[in-house]
């Protein structure tokens, strides 16, 4: 049985999957570890790949060989997304990977990446027969998902992660009014296409993928069930007067105040505000009367397509 490592090159966390694939064809996990990177930091919006992001890539990578040696991994599967696609210097860093640690790196599309992020997410969770609206919140980019149990109708990558969010609009903290009116009107200008689709296919479930969303069950938890953790579980219904309330949390906090708030990771303290107000425009515009999480995302979707030899070594 062969040991298997997925590293998702994300534009804010660089995160790694170790497991094995039973007989069964089930796979187990053996470790899992993120670390922040914040490869877009100081340059995603002119397409640069800065020199102090670009060392922490190759030193989060480093650490992450250590991991692979250390479970002794047959194959390693690594995936490229916004940030070093879209950077002019990506390629540079995709070949000192390639030099560096012999690994093979697959640049992928955003329309491949909504793609594996809704194979991931079928893992989680029963998606049902009607179409309802998959959101995968990362750093460069924003995917969009319209699908059900069985297959995508409708799917599209926008360029509005929230560490470009955040670089574009560098709000107070806490954020003014003023400020989360001009990103409304932005995400208006920017997401016409998901406007029509979503009315088109009559939307009103959402399921968050990973990332924000988990930081949302988590204070949630925290907040409203003593502490509670998801524990294993790899999906969760927010309560929406206990999503509201956390959403008014996070965006009339500072950052400091943010720190202080159980169940928010550090990594997440500061996009959490943008990513919250994308997650409102979405709610608020498509009228979204249930939202749902799902614990998993690109990389559980690389699993499914590796094991289903969609992807090949």
């Amino acid at each position: 049985m062969k040991k298997i490592a997925v590293i998702d090159l994300g534009t804010n966390t660089f995160n790694i999957i170790v497991g094995q694939t039973d007989l069964k064809g089930n796979f187990n996990r053996l470790v899992e570890t993120k670390i922040a990177v914040k490869l877009g930091e100081g340059g995603i919006n002119s397409g640069f790949i800065a020199p102090e992001p670009f060392r922490r890539g190759i030193e989060a990578l480093d650490q992450f060989k250590q991991i692979t040696n250390d479970w002794r991994v047959d194959d390693v599967y690594l995936f490229a997304t916004s940030a070093i696609r879209n950077a002019q210097n990506g390629n540079n860093f995709v070949q000192q990977v390639e030099t560096f640690f012999n690994w093979k790196v697959r640049v992928i599309s955003g329309d491949t990446e909504a793609q594996l992020i809704y194979y991931g997410v079928r893992r989680a969770l029963d998606l049902g027969e009607k179409p309802l609206l998959i959101m995968d919140i990362g750093g460069g980019s924003t995917e969009f998902i319209i699908a059900n149990n069985s297959q995508i109708f409708w799917k599209k990558s926008f360029e509005i992660g929230a560490a470009r969010l955040l670089e574009r609009f560098k709000p107070s903290e806490p954020i003014s009014p003023l400020e989360i009116e001009e990103v409304f009107n932005y995400m208006e200008n920017q997401l016409t296409e998901l406007k029509e689709a979503v009315k088109l296919y009559q939307i009103d479930v959402l399921v968050g993928s990973s990332g924000s969303f988990d930081s949302y069950a988590d204070v949630i938890l925290n907040r409203y069930y003593n502490g509670k953790t998801l524990n294993g579980a790899t999906t969760f219904v927010f309560p929406m007067e206990q999503f509201n309330d956390t959403y008014n949390l996070f965006i009339s906090s500072n950052r400091k105040e943010r720190a202080d708030i159980k169940g928010l990771i550090a990594m997440r303290v500061d996009m959490i505000v943008i990513a919250s107000l994308l997650i409102r425009y979405v709610v608020d515009n498509f009228k979204i009367n249930e939202i749902r999480l799902s614990t998993f995302s690109l990389k559980e979707g690389v699993l499914w397509a590796i094991q289903n030899q969609i992807i090949e070594k």
